[in-house]
């Protein structure tokens, strides 16, 4: 939002909508809503660390600033948290009852822990003053219109296949992450928002892959002709990620439809759109 809270409409949204523009939420919001879907925060590593007292700010007073949002107006405010939340795990797959494995001053903590601060925040309003909370703990996320130089790994290996660039895995490789198509995601926590549920509740695909197998899956897919190439790893790096998402079948009814092989492309036509790549026939 700009300055003074002004409001827009635009024409690429739909007319039910009316789209606000904020331009920080550290900054308190003044606006008369019924739900709240609170969703910032940089997930990408890259830009989560190129400022992390700013990201801490987002996850602690930009929580705190929607939670008094939610006070003010009686609105439903929805956390989405991460399952970062869960650190380098030594339970596998992750449910919502382990308390993690989360190094609080690594580089990695501005997120990590700011999530986790996150979560009390939201439990402490509703325990204190009975704001309704629900809140995701969602694993990593894919689709179109991700930022090209996102830094996240799918984002990552699409772009270096389509620009002719080795497929860059941070070693060993072995390390295991599970890829949630966005539709999917958004079909979870709209259920989750619209449910009986507080949460934590995880949204995720538990289809596990290494990261040697999403390479050479996004290769065969676009470039075979393309290298995989090792590089050295970052701190605190979780070696295994799969969420248990017995709650979200059980509370939500909800369990996503799209497969990896099936999303991938759908990522790869949008990124070929924007970067120009043509298909070879």
């Amino acid at each position: 939002m700009a300055r003074g809270n002004a409001l827009q409409k635009s024409s690429d949204i739909d007319s039910r909508f009316l789209f606000l523009s904020c331009s920080d939420v550290t900054e308190p919001l003044l606006v008369e809503v019924d739900q709240i879907y609170h969703l910032a925060c940089p997930a990408s590593p890259i830009f989560y660390k190129y400022n992390p007292v700013k990201t801490i700010k987002t996850n602690v007073i930009g929580t705190l600033n929607m939670l008094g949002l939610a006070k003010r107006v009686g609105a439903r405010i929805l956390l989405t948290s991460t399952s970062e939340v869960y650190g380098d795990p030594l339970i596998h797959p992750q449910e919502e009852s382990y308390w993690g494995n989360v190094n609080p001053i690594g580089v990695r903590s501005c997120y990590d822990e700011g999530k986790r601060v996150a979560e009390t925040l939201m439990f402490d309003y509703h325990r204190q003053h009975g704001i309704e909370i629900r809140i995701a703990r969602i694993f990593n996320t894919y689709g179109p219109r991700m930022n090209i130089d996102d830094g996240r790994v799918v984002s990552n290996f699409i772009a270096q296949a389509l620009r002719n660039e080795p497929l860059t895995v941070q070693a060993p490789g072995t390390q295991t992450r599970s890829f949630c198509y966005v539709s999917d995601m958004v079909d979870g926590l709209i259920k989750l928002m619209e449910g009986e549920n507080t949460g934590p509740i995880n949204i995720g695909n538990p289809g596990e892959f290494t990261m040697i197998e999403l390479a050479e899956n996004v290769k065969e897919l676009i470039n075979p002709k393309v290298e995989i190439k090792m590089v050295e790893n970052t701190p605190d790096d979780p070696r295994q990620r799969k969420p248990d998402i017995s709650k979200a079948r059980e509370l939500l009814k909800w369990e996503p439809k799209i497969k990896l092989k099936d999303g991938l492309p759908l990522m790869e036509e949008d990124f070929r759109l924007r970067l120009g790549v043509p298909r070879n026939n």
